[in-house]
């Protein structure tokens, strides 16, 4: 069963009115979805997935509750053009969830795991036709460095891609997990399971997620009504250096105009800081996954 991470304090951080327009840019298994569905009487909650798994089994939880919501089976970077269609060009509050949902990650047949036996997929749209096995089986010796090295901070990139090279064609989650353990010295195999920094990588080469999210932020932040917030929990360093770089640059204003007396509108910061927000204790023994997650919240200025 998939756990909201940081539930409570995103749901409380995006200051809910009854009457506002809200966005769920991951809606999942419906736990951020549900909490904010239930404070809109008269609002409307826009929520996105590309997983149709994940959007039927939404649908009857939502549809409980109320019917001001409608789920848009689209990649969240598409946030802009699929709200317009709808007649939405401002809305009061927007929440990512960037953590890959625990049901797929315990999905065998998804191929996200490490720990579990499938064909290489790790594709959150099914539809999309570049799956791990291509990237694992076809990538150059280059790519597969560089990608490991950029977006698992894996330091035994080239040992790894060497054995993978080795070894192609590679059919499953298994016999990669097993050549990444024999690519990397004994010692670092105690610290954490070898494979799971570059299973991260490949995921987010595959899903193209770093620029997806970064393009979506930005969209985000033109999306908000004035005093709408902004809310996004990212569960690595990667993403949380997007979230944090993009809301900086959105909240300041330009060295070279810092000291006029009258800086031009085009020119003032669009966002101001909020907080920053950890898990406690507590919610890290209770969920395990939780324990990377970091909650950044920005409010439309």
């Amino acid at each position: 069963m998939h756990v909201s991470v940081l539930l409570n304090e995103s749901i409380e951080n995006l200051n809910i009115k009854e009457d506002g327009i809200y966005v769920d840019c991951t809606l999942g298994y419906a736990g951020h979805s549900s909490q904010i569905l239930k404070r809109i009487k008269k609002g409307k909650l826009f929520a996105f997935d590309q997983d149709g798994e994940a959007i039927e089994y939404s649908k009857k939880i939502l549809g409980q509750i109320n019917d001001n919501y409608e789920i848009i089976n689209s990649n969240f970077v598409n946030i802009k053009e699929e709200l317009l269609k709808r007649g939405i060009t401002k809305v009061d509050g927007i929440l990512f969830d960037l953590g890959v949902s625990s049901v797929q990650l315990d999905e065998a047949d998804r191929g996200f795991s490490y720990h579990k036996n499938a064909k290489l997929d790790m594709r959150m749209d099914k539809n999309n036709p570049l799956s791990a096995y291509e990237v694992v089986n076809e990538y150059s010796e280059d790519e597969l460095i560089r990608i490991f090295y950029e977006y698992g901070e894996e330091k035994y990139s080239k040992s790894i891609v060497r054995k993978i090279i080795e070894n192609r064609p590679i059919n499953t989650t298994l016999e990669l997990a097993e050549i990444i353990k024999n690519s990397v010295p004994e010692k670092y195999r105690r610290n954490s399971h070898p494979a799971r920094k570059v299973f991260q990588a490949i995921r987010i080469e595959v899903n193209k997620e770093l620029e997806v999210f970064e393009n979506a932020l930005n969209d985000s932040i033109e999306l908000l009504n004035e005093g709408g917030r902004l809310c996004v929990i990212t569960f690595h360093s990667l993403e949380d250096r997007i979230c944090k770089n993009t809301f900086k640059k959105n909240s300041e204003v330009d060295k070279v105009l810092k000291g006029l007396p009258d800086i031009p509108d085009e020119y003032k910061p669009k966002l101001k800081l909020i907080k920053k927000i950890k898990p406690s204790n507590k919610e890290i023994l209770d969920n395990n996954r939780s324990r990377s997650a970091i909650l950044r919240v920005a409010e439309k200025m």
